[in-house]
């Protein structure tokens, strides 16, 4: 008998649940998961709670206390869930036919195991076990998560949420070189473009020398901090990620529009406003050129404040690094991209007599956290112990897509109606951070940066308030093609891009960029993903 029937049969003295999202089974029920233990969890969290670990600690209590759920993992390995090494084993124990009960998987091996028959169909689990915050805290992002663990129409797994909200960029400026040069903050591109000439020109930094730039860029391209796809933005171009037009899914970075924004990148860097060598330069480079005061504009997300701009500040505690919204070529609103954020999924065991688990788990994470009776103190971050993660310690972590803006709107209100004593759990730990910045802890600088009264966060309301988000249109696995074909598209793409920029290509080259492109997988890849589409 194989390991994976020894399971089935090991499980055939069922254990009964109470009825509704959160019964509990009795007798319980040992579930197994197979998980990854990132350094984070190895140097930070287990040295700050001791007498827990990672097959003993506070939610595994929780759960086999609440639910009945007792868990195990039939393996544990370092590093990240996205880390060569879990792939590796995960690999392993695929090939071994092995699985845990709940196994967590990317999109690309969530959709290798469905279409293999090797994993349950979780439809009418998710609809019969889900509770109502469960639900409404994954249409945050309307269908797009519960679509995304969907093969051939079927919900497949249940998706480790992530917030694609956390993926927006805000124009990150100096406003204390505005300041120095006489400068507005920017409201247009145009704007934008002078401000940048005059961060170059105009020896913001005041050393009688020309070593400054406007724009900070990575080889990344496209990254969370020292981006591009927020400058992109003002030219109604969104590459990267899938947009829908004429009723059909189109790759952005094909887009026409792009052609413009290149344009506009390449005279800026013939300009002296980016650095010459950054095609080159990894983000960790760029940094150290934030932090001695080289650079004023960075378009980046949310958490730049804490990497790299802090740095900047703890050299030059002038250094004021403001938010701003995206800024427009003309009178139309720049949309703001967001890329799909959730990557990993739960998938259960084919003859699992508990389908169930992983939702039920869910809806507990969730509960526990931000529900009514949240103990967000004790389970996710508690202050005593530095604030540490220990939500990390559960093996089901889904997010709220709108966990961080909830809480700044939380803050917010308590600021205005002098309620900030009564603040309870994430918002109370992100209020006192952002409280202990003012009465002068220098330490706490980027949390007034994202939360403060003018934060990043008081940028997201207005992105949503008027209806500038862009999400990505395409959240499903990665195609046939896509497998295939997308490493090379996506490496000629950058090269390409890079180029024009660095005046090594000429603008033109976007137009063969384009026709390579379909020639070479993107026609396929377009109409798979438009197939995916219509399937939904």
């Amino acid at each position: 008998m194989s390991k994976t029937n020894a399971k089935n049969e090991s499980s055939r003295e069922k254990s009964v649940a109470e009825e509704g999202p959160f019964g509990k089974y009795n007798p319980p029920i040992d579930v197994s998961f197979v998980r990854a233990v990132d350094d984070d969890m190895s140097t930070n969290i287990l040295p700050k709670t001791p007498g827990e670990t990672v097959e003993n600690n506070r939610w595994l209590d929780s759960y086999s206390e609440n639910l009945g759920i007792n868990v195990t993992y039939d393996w544990t390995v370092k590093g990240g869930y996205a880390d060569d090494t879990y792939k590796q084993k995960m690999n392993l124990t695929l090939s071994s036919g092995d699985l845990p009960d709940v196994i967590k998987v990317d999109a690309t091996t969530l959709k290798q195991l469905a279409q293999s028959g090797e994993i349950e169909d979780l439809t009418e689990v998710w609809n019969e076990y889900a509770s109502d915050f469960a639900k409404e805290t994954y249409a945050g992002e309307g269908d797009s998560v519960l679509n995304s663990a969907k093969v051939d129409g079927k919900l497949m797994a249940i998706p480790e949420m992530d917030s694609s909200l956390e993926s927006a960029q805000y124009i990150w400026i100096r406003k204390d070189w505005l300041d120095k040069l006489g400068l507005d903050a920017p409201t247009t591109m145009q704007e934008l473009l002078k401000i940048s000439e005059a961060f170059t020109t105009g020896d913001p930094d005041g050393n009688g020398e020309d070593d400054t730039y406007g724009l900070a860029l990575t080889k990344d391209f496209y990254s969370g901090w020292g981006g591009s796809e927020g400058f992109f933005a003002g030219y109604h171009a969104y590459p990267n990620i899938w947009v829908e037009k004429d009723g059909k899914l189109q790759y952005g970075s094909v887009q026409p529009e792009v052609k413009t924004a290149l344009s506009a990148l390449a005279d800026m860097y013939k300009k002296g406003e980016i650095d010459k060598e950054f095609g080159i330069k990894e983000g960790s480079i760029v940094a150290e050129m934030v932090a001695s005061g080289k650079v004023g504009i960075d378009f980046g997300e949310q958490w730049n404040p804490m990497y790299p701009l802090i740095s900047n500040y703890n050299n030059d505690e002038n250094a004021n690094w403001i938010s701003y919204p995206l800024v427009s070529i003309d009178d139309e609103q720049a949309k703001v991209p967001l890329k799909f954020r959730t990557q990993l999924y739960y998938a259960v065991r084919k003859g699992f007599d508990y389908p169930e688990v992983p939702v039920k788990m869910a809806n507990q994470f969730l509960e526990t956290n931000w529900g009514e009776d949240s103990e967000f103190g004790y389970y996710y971050m508690p202050q005593e112990i530095d604030n540490v993660g220990v939500w990390k310690f559960s093996p089901v972590t889904p997010h709220q897509a709108t966990k961080n803006l909830d809480v700044f709107n939380a803050i917010e209100e308590a600021r205005k109606n002098g309620t900030q004593s009564e603040l309870e759990g994430e918002a109370k730990v992100v209020n006192d951070n952002v409280e202990g910045f003012l009465a002068g802890d220098k330490v706490q600088w980027g949390w007034e940066k994202i939360y403060g009264i003018e934060g990043a966060f008081k940028k997201m309301q207005g992105y949503q308030e008027n209806g500038l988000l862009l999400y990505d249109s395409f959240v499903g696995a990665p195609t046939e093609t896509m497998v295939e074909k997308r490493a090379t598209l996506e490496k000629m793409e950058k090269e390409v891009f890079i180029k024009i920029i660095m005046g090594e290509a000429p603008i033109d080259d976007f137009d063969k960029f384009v026709e390579d492109y379909y020639k070479l997988g993107g026609e396929n890849i377009t109409k798979e993903v438009n197939d995916w589409k219509d399937s939904l």
